[in-house]
């Protein structure tokens, strides 16, 4: 049986630990195989807008700051990933649903053949009414996805 090499990595994250702990597995992946690793926040819109009840119109200031603000932790990780040890990483920023942008869109774009994510990311009356952005890329995945504890 022949080991799976896996040379371009997505970890998707959102701010929580269990993505962060994501991060760090996936780092130990990159180094092993001497492979790509991208690093994926996606913007909801949808989700961030009723966060306030459906009261307030997103206006352009606020989601350009939103914008800002999430570039500014990928930044914040990829120092993390180069002060690891790993310097082929890419960071990257996106408007739309999480689940298909990871599963799907993301994958597809670049070739990605192996998904390290966290466990959860949404809290428990978010994940019962809109389900778990995991169980639906372990579901829809076309590449290996390993989920972090």
């Amino acid at each position: 049986m022949t080991e799976q090499k896996y040379e371009k990595i997505l970890v998707p994250v959102d701010g929580s630990k269990s993505a962060e702990k994501a991060l760090m597995k996936a780092i130990d992946i990159v180094k092993r195989n001497g492979g790509h690793l991208d690093i994926l926040n996606v913007i909801d819109l949808k989700q961030f807008s009723s966060s306030f009840g459906g009261i307030m119109d997103l206006s352009g200031d606020i989601i350009y700051q939103t914008f800002e603000d999430v570039q500014e932790y990928l930044d914040e990780l990829e120092n993390t990933v180069k002060e690891n040890g790993v310097d082929d990483v890419a960071v990257h920023a996106r408007y739309g649903s999480p689940k298909t942008i990871i599963a799907n869109d993301f994958v597809n774009d670049h070739k990605i053949q192996l998904i390290v994510m966290g466990s959860t990311g949404l809290n428990v009356v978010e994940r019962m009414l809109v389900g778990s952005v995991t169980d639906y890329v372990v579901r829809t995945a076309k590449c290996d996805v390993i989920i972090a504890k």
